[in-house]
């Protein structure tokens, strides 16, 4: 008996046999194909936008909601694939009512947190994984997750966003970290976000050490008044200067977050942190080399060291 047609289980084979014919014969060559393998599809865009569509209607229809809007990755335009790793933020702006009502009592953070999953909850009846974490509650799709994110307007600009695990409001501004980008990439005529895709591919090949969000701080830090005249160039002098900024501060470019690489919090921590910049610097160092001499194979092979299944094999 014929089984059942699976559309997911086909476009995974499918994506399976496109990296396996992912080839290059020169490093601008693969770093193109690097760039449009990190993409998400058109197919999966219009997935995310009609999904958190649905979801910022359930909250509008069970809270009072002053504002919704997306966030994140998403909204930066540095998501990368593939998409069912990928967590989709949605910021929802509610009344300050919610807030007097939860600060300092009815449960106080993780309570309001609560009440956003009771509501996706009478909506989502059949989705199994609708949690709450820290700072949002994260609705587990079968292709992505949701993120969704109570939030307040904030005294002086900004919003507020509950911590329950240290039952405490943080500050942030979502919407300043959208124009900063935005603002960046545009100087750098287009290829600050895809050189920023390229850093978190990297840090997908090395487990997913780093939060993302601090990896596109330090891009913003390390190539501010800085040409990005090639992608290899662009990710070495990335991993050069980011080995020594790594083990310091790096401030919320917004104003409001404080230091966004706070969870490297030990010696060995930042000890690792520096040691994996380091070799991703040497290995694009001797790519850079390998490239500069006409060995475009062994090039290849180096900064696929770097990027992983990301990066095209040499033919």
């Amino acid at each position: 008996m014929a089984g059942r047609f699976n559309l997911r289980s086909y476009l995974r084979s499918r994506e399976g046999i496109k990296k396996r014919i992912n080839m290059a014969t020169t490093v601008k060559q693969a770093f193109q194909k690097l760039k449009e393998n990190l993409e998400i599809t058109g197919l999966q865009e219009e997935t995310v936008s009609t999904r958190q569509k649905s979801v910022r209607e359930v909250l509008d229809a069970g809270l009072t909601v002053k504002e919704s809007f997306l966030t994140g990755s998403y909204s930066r335009s540095t998501m990368i694939a593939p998409l069912n790793d990928a967590d989709v933020d949605i910021f929802a702006v509610l009344d300050v009512s919610y807030y007097h009502h939860y600060n300092g009592r009815n449960g106080g953070q993780a309570g309001l947190l609560d009440l956003v999953k009771r509501t996706l909850r009478k909506t989502y009846t059949k989705t199994p994984d609708i949690s709450r974490n820290g700072q949002a509650v994260t609705i587990r799709f079968d292709d992505f997750k949701v993120d969704v994110v109570p939030a307040f307007y904030r005294q002086g600009g900004g919003f507020l966003i509950p911590n329950s695990i240290r039952q405490s409001w943080l500050s942030t501004d979502p919407k300043k970290h959208v124009e900063i980008m935005s603002q960046s990439n545009t100087k750098h005529n287009g290829d600050m976000v895809p050189l920023v895709k390229m850093i978190k591919g990297w840090n997908k090949n090395i487990g997913s050490f780093f939060m993302s969000f601090h990896l596109e701080v330090l891009a913003l830090s390390i190539l501010d008044n800085v040409t990005i005249s090639n992608f290899p160039s662009g990710v070495r002098y990335y991993f050069d200067k980011g080995k020594d900024l790594i083990n310091k501060q790096n401030p919320d470019p917004a104003g409001l977050g404080g230091d966004v690489g706070a969870y490297l919090n030990t010696r060995e921590k930042i000890q690792e942190a520096v040691d994996k910049f380091q070799l991703a610097y040497e290995r694009s160092i001797k790519a850079e080399e390998y490239d500069s001499r006409g060995y475009a194979k062994d090039a290849i092979e180096m900064w696929g060291k770097v990027f992983g299944d990301y990066f095209p094999a040499y033919g």
